[in-house]
């Protein structure tokens, strides 16, 4: 299993594009046949921090995710043009 939280920070002007990117990239995110979770969130007092937790049922799912046109699209021609910072926090499940 592969498990990990991705946080990024954003001009709080562009909150309605980033929610509108992070919708269509978890809908088609969540429909990776390796895809176990993916779910973004808005930091509570943060207007421009979300946190993404991501896990995937292997490496070659998550690789899979990172080829994929919508995460082309969404993530890289999208999400990473606007944030400011970015931080990938791994994890490792404890069962």
């Amino acid at each position: 299993m592969v498990s990990f939280t991705v946080r990024m920070r954003f001009d709080a002007s562009d909150r309605d594009e980033i929610l509108s990117i992070l919708e269509k990239l978890t809908d088609a995110s969540r429909q990776e046949p390796g895809c176990v979770s993916y779910i973004p969130h808005f930091v509570e007092g943060e207007a421009a921090t979300v946190v993404i937790y991501e896990q995937y049922v292997d490496e070659a799912a998550h690789e899979f995710h990172r080829s994929t046109p919508h995460f082309q699209q969404w993530a890289v021609g999208g999400l990473f043009q606007k944030m400011k910072e970015r931080e990938l926090e791994n994890l490792t499940a404890i069962r």
